[in-house]
């Protein structure tokens, strides 16, 4: 039985979205962050035992996760549907689940807004024995954070002053577009909370994605910087 179907529509055509799943290189531009062994990680979960439709509709990951793309008048729906997380994989399911969320969405980022532009990332995460709340932390009061689509302006707690627009938002998730991520257009944000989980995680935990396009090494280094001191302070587990 599958479950936990994960959703976003895509302003692009089936074969677009197609080929960002199944070329290598196009697939670095969302799955997951730079680290070392991605393009490995890559490799096993979309090369590896994977089943293809003929119409490139439809590609099973080896896990039993599947891809479907639905062509629409205004785009592709891409939905994955997670597989049942079994033996040693169970206490992982629901960060599997929180990160396939991340990774659609920066799918979707990279077709519609930097097709033809590489990312580099920063990627934080750390535990927190304080039971910090993310947005507290940050200073974001979701309440009056404007919804998807809408334009927003906030100074956080670190100082940083972003503008952008709200991308995306769950309960756990928010995907803000930042201008001063990338050289022309904007760049994503990703600030994900995340629950205890026993025998994994005793502590909560957040994680935080930066999809930047085209910056200079010093003003990557800078937003680095800053994000690295925000979870020393406020999530120093590991």
């Amino acid at each position: 039985m599958d479950t936990n179907p994960l959703s976003v529509l895509v302003n692009a055509d089936a074969e677009q979205v197609w080929r960002m799943m199944r070329e290598p290189a196009k697939t670095a531009q969302w799955h997951g962050w730079e680290m070392e062994g991605l393009d490995d990680e890559i490799q096993q979960i979309y090369y590896s035992d994977v089943l293809e439709s003929p119409d490139h509709l439809r590609l099973e990951l080896e896990m039993g996760d599947v891809f479907t793309l639905e062509p629409r008048p205004d785009g592709t729906l891409v939905t994955l549907t997670r597989g049942v997380a079994t033996g040693e994989f169970a206490k992982y399911d629901s960060d599997i689940t929180e990160g396939w969320a991340m990774f659609i969405q920066q799918l979707k980022f990279a077709l519609e807004r930097h097709p033809h532009t590489p990312r580099r990332t920063i990627f934080v995460d750390g535990t927190s024995a304080a039971h910090t709340n993310l947005w507290d932390a940050l200073g974001i009061d979701t309440g009056w954070l404007p919804g998807p689509g809408e334009p927003y302006q906030l100074t956080l707690n670190t100082g940083a002053a972003l503008k952008g627009k709200v991308w995306y938002r769950s309960d756990t998730q928010l995907g803000l577009t930042v201008a001063d991520y990338a050289e022309h257009g904007d760049g994503l944000l990703i600030l994900a909370q995340q629950a205890p989980v026993e025998g994994l995680r005793e502590h909560p935990g957040a994680q935080i994605v930066v999809s930047t396009y085209g910056l200079g090494a010093a003003a990557l280094e800078a937003v680095g910087a800053q994000w690295d001191a925000f979870m020393e302070t406020h999530y120093p587990g590991e």
